[in-house]
């Protein structure tokens, strides 16, 4: 999929939402031990964050982003959706305003 396909790649409005936001909820410890400590916070609870911006995500939000982590990535973050009401009322927060209905179409399988 490429960015234009992907509207993840080029928002990351979501990763940087709120400190708050990248918890662990349901993961199995297996998974989580699959995260680099360096990416977990101190109280074990979530995503470190830098400020409210997730220590693994790169890039510059409504630019270009990426996942540091995408394929050991939290449950939180798999179950995003592009076009959901928590991708539109982060991508409110940064400016980004709504996606086109053909991305959210097209990336609903996809995850962020």
């Amino acid at each position: 999929m490429t960015t234009t396909e992907n509207p993840c790649q080029s928002c990351g409005a979501c990763c940087s939402y709120s400190s708050n936001w990248p918890r662990f909820t349901i993961e199995e410890d297996a998974a989580l031990d699959l995260i680099p400590e360096a990416f977990v916070n101190d109280r074990l609870s979530g995503m470190r964050c830098d400020g409210d911006r997730c220590a693994a995500l790169t890039g510059k939000i409504g630019i270009s982003t990426a996942c540091g982590i995408y394929d050991v990535r939290p449950e939180v973050c798999r179950t995003c959706m592009p076009g959901d009401p928590e991708c539109l009322m982060a991508r409110r927060r940064f400016g980004l305003g709504e996606l086109p209905k053909t991305l959210t179409a097209n990336s609903s399988s996809a995850g962020h």
